[in-house]
């Protein structure tokens, strides 16, 4: 099955800062870029038939160009070509969604030849009860992908293919925008952020070859230290996020015996006009650095916000300026995933007890390559995974490190 789409643009042009640094990414983590991949699950509303959400597709993809935007990677650096028309392949199956979309990313996407969206209509008879999408990550990140799910259903319910209102911001207007005079100057307010940090590299004493496949993910889902962070956070009158970073670059410094750390937390960069609506791939890495990281974590919090803060400004910067530059590359990331980041709140310390019992720790992810050595990824509620380089942070130690993080923040929250 298709989903025609047609629009009344199509060009090519430079990529965004976003689509640069994960395209950097991608290439580093050949051939398993799959790595990537995401999805959502939209629950069609209603009693919709395949012609039906087929339509509502093709209105989607005609609306946003990023999801009609391949790659030309023959020049010297990759361009982006929109497409004004073309068709959407779409799968037709049943059972459970969530199965279905871990078949839709568990392969590459072909950046050149394959349109950056993957659909399948998952059916109970005639009736289509779920619609789901695989991204490729250079054509949307998160909330670019939270955008086209809530378009998608808003067309689904109003039984139309054209979505109303103004046009949606493109990637490729992004770029032209980033490449001119205001984009210089909001790139050389980043690379000023980003000099001030010096060179370095967190995770560089090599521990032995490593397992195969040699990259590993643990994930520990902890009920209590979801607790403990609300509390944490509640107390020191900061976010949810900026009490993990912090943690997370306390326990970095512990696992590499250093006083100054190094982390890049990605940020979604979504504060202008014509990035927060966006399909597109915005978000991108900032430099986060603190001193002093063994110091009570109370003291090492109240760095860390105004050093949270300067990271998020980093963030929205041109990649070509960071190769260039020699800048902080310590292979050390953060990724607050949640798209609802619960408030701080006061939690007494024997409901967080209680809750220890219910943390769990797995194993879902092995690979060979990644673009990165140690990455912390945070969602769900609250589940916080550590994909790591075993050559550099063997299994044990990555183990330890998510233990680490839960027993540092429960005992903050004073359980």
């Amino acid at each position: 099955m298709n989903a025609p789409f047609a629009a009344s643009d199509a060009g090519i042009g430079p990529l965004t800062w976003g689509q640069l640094a994960i395209w950097d990414a991608i290439e580093r983590t050949v051939p398993d870029d799959h790595y990537f991949n995401f999805g959502r699950i939209l629950k069609v509303p209603g009693v919709r038939t395949s012609a039906e959400v087929r339509a509502a597709l093709g209105g989607l993809v005609s609306a946003h160009g990023a999801l009609r935007t391949r790659l030309d990677l023959a020049g010297p650096r990759p361009r982006q070509r929109l497409a004004a028309r073309g068709e959407l392949t779409v799968e037709r199956c049943s059972g459970d969604p969530e199965a279905v979309l871990a078949g839709l990313v568990a392969r590459p996407f072909d950046y050149e030849a394959e349109w950056p969206l993957r659909v399948a209509l998952v059916t109970d008879g005639p009736r289509v009860g779920h619609v789901v999408l695989a991204f490729c990550h250079v054509a949307a990140d998160g909330l670019g992908a939270d955008v086209a799910v809530r378009d998608l259903r808003l067309l689904l319910l109003r039984g139309g293919g054209v979505l109303a209102g103004t046009p949606a911001p493109r990637p490729l207007d992004l770029a032209r925008w980033q490449a001119g005079p205001e984009g210089r100057r909001a790139a050389g307010r980043a690379a000023r952020l980003w000099e001030k940090v010096p060179h370095e590299v967190m995770f560089d004493r090599w521990a032995g070859a490593g397992e195969r496949p040699r990259v590993r993910r643990a994930l520990l889902a902890s009920p209590a230290m979801d607790l403990a962070v609300r509390a944490v956070a509640a107390r020191h009158r900061t976010s949810t996020s900026t009490v993990l970073l912090a943690a997370t670059a306390a326990l970095v410094g512990r696992s590499t015996e250093r006083e100054r750390c190094a982390v890049l937390p990605i940020a979604s960069n979504r504060f202008r006009r014509d990035t927060a609506r966006i399909v597109g791939m915005v978000s991108q890495e900032g430099v986060f650095a603190l001193d002093g990281v063994g110091r009570p974590f109370g003291e090492l919090l109240r760095a860390a916000d105004p050093a949270a803060l300067r990271a998020y400004r980093s963030a929205f910067h041109d990649p070509v300026d960071r190769a260039r530059g020699g800048w902080a590359q310590p292979l050390c990331c953060f990724n607050d995933q949640r798209p609802a980041r619960p408030d701080p709140a006061p939690c007494a310390p024997a409901e967080i007890r209680a809750a220890l019992p219910a943390s769990r720790l797995s194993w879902p992810l092995g690979q060979d390559r990644l673009n990165c050595r140690f990455c912390v990824h945070v969602s769900g509620n609250l589940e916080v995974s550590v994909t790591a380089d075993t050559a550099y942070l063997p299994r044990p130690d990555i183990e330890r490190f998510l233990l680490g993080l839960e027993s540092l923040l429960v005992a903050e929250a004073g359980a």
